[in-house]
């Protein structure tokens, strides 16, 4: 494999940057496959010096595309989260912003024609096994990067992708509600006691109220990764939900497993709050507070993966996140580290409880580096 290259696409989507490949063009052997990967970001090493990743679990993300031979799919898609600093990629979960520079990708690939003035591409997460609509500008018969619409976390503007996620309840375990709870307690290793919910929709979520676990829920990366013992509850939290969704036989086995799911997010009442930029949100422009973890360290904007069950749990009555949203018709707006992120959740409510037919979501993309990764090992 020494010095072998493997064509390769830099993207940034939504507010992470991830490397994308043709299938056909890695090896087909699962374990030279990791090995050629592993080598593209420069993992395992805290600062993947040796490679393109970017040494934060944000830039350490890839995205994998197949053509589909079915007529109702364009393209089959597989996301992968690669760890820094150890030879581990978690392919258990999706990611919803590496999700939104999917559709420009196949586009610019030839395995979707372009369409104007957008071209609806129709995506299977394989992670998932869910369905993602991605509504791409299109002029001249290429992707539009250019346009007015902002991310809070990304500079600058871009044109807008609309992301629609079809049904996205039960991707991991078959149902939105693994426990049938909208509520469940769980105990910690110190005597407390604390109220979650467990919601599986886009990726599973186990939700706390912050003030059970002494926060805040204003609080900025800093204020969360320097503190230990805040850290040590919510990894706790993490591996037992993952107990409970039968991801593991013991929840002290989870701490041996460094994945992405369940996704572990605080949330509070809406209050006005200072940004990781140094600005500030007022109270009425939020709907809820929330910050999510990931791999370990505390998201700097919110990932879309896990505002989908946010979306979803706003919806459940009694959960937690129900308990202290402002309750609007179809839309929700989040309020995390870097600013605002608004979803709209269409609901369908009856006997059997509530399911979520779709959530759908603006985001921008465009492609950074194209060429060939050189491999080594």
């Amino acid at each position: 494999m020494s010095d072998a290259g493997v064509s390769c696409t830099i993207m940034r989507g939504g507010t992470s940057k991830g490397l994308f490949f043709l299938d056909s063009d890695l090896p087909p052997d699962p374990e030279l496959r990791k090995r050629v990967l592993l080598s593209a970001f420069g993992s395992p090493d805290p600062r993947q010096i040796d490679g393109l990743g970017g040494a934060d679990p944000l830039t350490s993300k890839l995205a994998i595309i197949a053509p589909s031979s079915s007529p109702e799919i364009d393209v089959e898609y597989t996301f992968g989260q690669v760890s820094i600093a150890e030879p581990f990629i978690d392919f258990s979960a999706n990611c919803g912003n590496i999700s939104s520079a999917v559709g420009p990708f196949a586009i610019e690939k030839g395995l979707v024609g372009a369409k104007e003035p957008f071209t609806r591409v129709r995506i299977l997460n394989t992670n998932t096994k869910k369905m993602i609509i991605s509504r791409v500008p299109v002029s001249d018969g290429k992707v539009v990067t250019a346009g007015t619409f902002r991310i809070d976390g990304v500079p600058g503007s871009g044109a807008e992708i609309k992301l629609s996620f079809l049904d996205p309840g039960g991707g991991t375990t078959g149902k939105l509600l693994p426990t049938a709870n909208p509520r469940d307690q769980i105990t910690l290793e110190d005597g407390r006691t604390v109220d979650v919910s467990i919601v599986d929709a886009g990726n599973p979520a186990g939700f706390v109220v912050a003030d059970q676990i002494g926060l805040r829920g204003d609080e900025l990366p800093e204020q969360i990764d320097s503190r230990h013992e805040i850290l040590d509850v919510l990894e706790e939290l993490r591996a037992k939900i993952s107990e409970i969704l039968g991801l593991c036989s013991s929840w002290r086995e989870a701490y041996q497993h460094y994945t992405s799911i369940p996704k572990i997010v605080f949330v509070a009442r809406p209050t006005s709050f200072q940004t990781l930029q140094g600005g500030v949100v007022q109270t009425e422009e939020v709907d809820l507070l929330a910050r999510v973890m990931a791999m370990g360290h505390l998201h700097k904007t919110f990932a879309v993966t896990a505002a989908i069950p946010t979306a979803a749990a706003t919806r459940i009555p009694d959960s937690v996140v129900h308990r202290v949203c402002r309750q609007r018709e179809e839309t929700v707006s989040i309020g995390h580290p870097s600013g605002t992120l608004s979803l709209n959740a269409k609901v369908k409510e009856d006997k059997g409880g509530v399911s979520i037919q779709e959530i759908v979501i603006g985001r921008s993309a465009r492609k950074l580096m194209e060429g060939t990764v050189f491999v080594s090992g």
